[in-house]
């Protein structure tokens, strides 16, 4: 059985937010992050905020897809933030060094601000 995960897109000041609530694993993750991808599209000059708010489960395959698609953006002279963790999915990123390599900010707002 799939675990429940919607992730809701939308555009603000030129940055595509990507909001994710319920739980990325093993059973969704791929489906979730070929979407995304699809999304995306051509990576060149891109601006790509990963609002983590509503997420209550991250897996180990779901933080290289995180890893991959900000390593496509920085590639292609774009900008990735990650915004709004829960205390628990904090841990769990900086944990894997996530939090050293992509910019993670408190609020989207402030991830918007940063990338404008």
């Amino acid at each position: 059985m799939q675990t429940l995960i919607e992730v809701n897109k939308k555009e603000e000041n030129g940055v595509s937010i990507f909001e994710f609530t319920g739980e990325l694993d093993e059973t969704n993750a791929d489906k979730t992050f070929k979407t995304i991808y699809d999304d995306i599209g051509q990576f060149e000059g891109k601006k790509i905020l990963f609002n983590l708010s509503g997420l209550k489960y991250i897996n180990s395959k779901s933080i290289g897809y995180i890893a991959d698609v900000f390593s496509n953006i920085e590639d292609a002279d774009g900008k990735m933030y990650i915004s709004n963790c829960s205390d628990w999915v904090k841990d769990i990123l900086e944990l894997v060094g996530i939090t050293t390599i992509i910019p993670t900010v408190d609020t989207e707002k402030e991830a918007v601000s940063a990338m404008g």
